[in-house]
């Protein structure tokens, strides 16, 4: 009899509270019977965060998506957007819900973040805004961007779905622009399930956020604009409280398997790694690989095929470019040739299984995959040469 298939592993596993605890808290919700409109775990929930991020307020919300289509309704951005190709669709999808034109902007190749050096070729009369993003928790040069935004009167919004916990210089990376959205889904660092927020340091947008999530009211009888529904419920909440208090150990933890990944897989001939910025605070959000083909042995797809058949269920993130699906890529900034290193970037990366209870073997054998497919090819290449 063969030996059992062991359990895949998948790019992401949530952490997830004790159980016992969550279930004290939903108690104290059947007793109390408020499971959304602002209760009192939303309050605390909302009242820590802040405290825990150093950030002035936080407004939480149902999901990232919405905190991104509020915020963008928040700062009164009509017209264009200017906004990296490489992310997850739901950032430019943000932009075409608020009925405005996304315009791609190349990456620096080094970091998979908006180039600012690329933004001033693409402003017009009608861009009033920028979407950056800080990719894999990585920051973008937000002293690069400001200085550009500055110059030309524009708001920024940041896209921190990834950037939970992340501090440069010793200050979040989320008091930079004028709102940045953080992502709870299940897949990010922090989770409540799903859930997201937006951050200010200005009470005035914290109260219009507010109002605009809660489909306008300022009151009983008083809607003061055209809002929608993208409240945080009770349980979120709840849940969200009790991830806080595990946080840093989740982070610490992905933070050592990071290294433990750098360590082993350093070297390879054809495997590139993110380079870890100074005077930044990670969190170990993903650990993105990049496979050079021509120095590898394979392309990055057939290292992606070989991993999963031994059980390893990478991601290729980000992967196709958003300029490239049927709603945008007729528009003349998705053209690849005016993408170039998004549109490199994304044919070659693959990021490997990261979560904080990922077996320190299980990193070991993941690593020793990638190298046993460079020996493997490599010597064939040769001998082909030898031909």
């Amino acid at each position: 009899m063969s030996d059992p298939k062991p359990d895949p592993i998948y790019v992401t596993r949530p952490s997830l509270p004790p159980l016992d605890e969550f279930v004290e808290s939903l108690r104290e919700i059947w007793d109390n019977r408020l499971l959304t409109n602002n209760g009192p775990f939303h309050q605390r929930f909302e009242a820590a965060l802040a405290e825990y991020l150093g950030v002035p307020y936080v407004s939480l919300f149902c999901n990232g998506t919405m905190a991104l289509q509020v915020g963008l309704q928040a700062l009164e951005i009509s017209g264009e957007i200017i906004t990296p190709p490489y992310s997850f669709p739901a950032t430019t999808h943000a932009i075409h819900w608020n009925h405005c034109t996304p315009v791609f902007c190349d990456i620096e190749p080094d970091t998979c973040n908006l180039d600012p050096a690329k933004i001033e070729a693409l402003i017009t009369p009608k861009t009033t805004c920028l979407l950056p993003v800080h990719v894999y928790g990585s920051p973008c040069d937000a002293n690069g961007i400001r200085k550009v935004a500055s110059r030309h009167g524009l708001k920024v919004l940041y896209d921190a779905a990834h950037a939970f916990g992340v501090k440069l210089s010793g200050e979040s990376i989320l008091n930079f622009g004028d709102l940045s959205m953080l992502s709870f889904h299940a897949t990010k660092v922090f989770n409540t399930i799903e859930g997201g927020a937006l951050v200010t340091d200005d009470p005035d947008m914290k109260r219009r956020i507010d109002h605009l999530k809660n489909f306008g009211f300022a009151g009983e009888t008083s809607v003061v604009a055209p809002g929608t529904n993208g409240k945080m419920n009770e349980l979120q909440a709840a849940y969200g409280l009790l991830q806080l208090k595990t946080i840093d150990a989740e982070i610490a933890e992905r933070r050592r398997l990071d290294a433990s990944y750098r360590e082993m897989l350093t070297g390879i001939p054809g495997i590139q790694l993110l380079p870890q910025p100074p005077k930044v605070t990670p969190n170990g959000a993903y650990f993105p690989i990049f496979v050079d083909e021509s120095a590898y042995g394979c392309a990055r797809d057939e290292l992606h095929e070989t991993l999963k058949a031994k059980g390893y269920f990478g991601r290729r993130y980000f992967y196709p470019l958003i300029s490239s699906f049927a709603e945008y890529c007729d528009l003349p900034s998705a053209a690849p040739a005016r993408l170039p290193e998004a549109v490199a970037v994304s044919e070659r990366v693959l990021c490997l299984p990261m979560y904080s209870d990922l077996p320190a073997a299980t990193v070991t054998e993941i690593a020793e995959v990638v190298r046993q497919v460079a020996r493997a090819v490599v010597p064939a290449a040769v001998d082909g040469a030898a031909l």
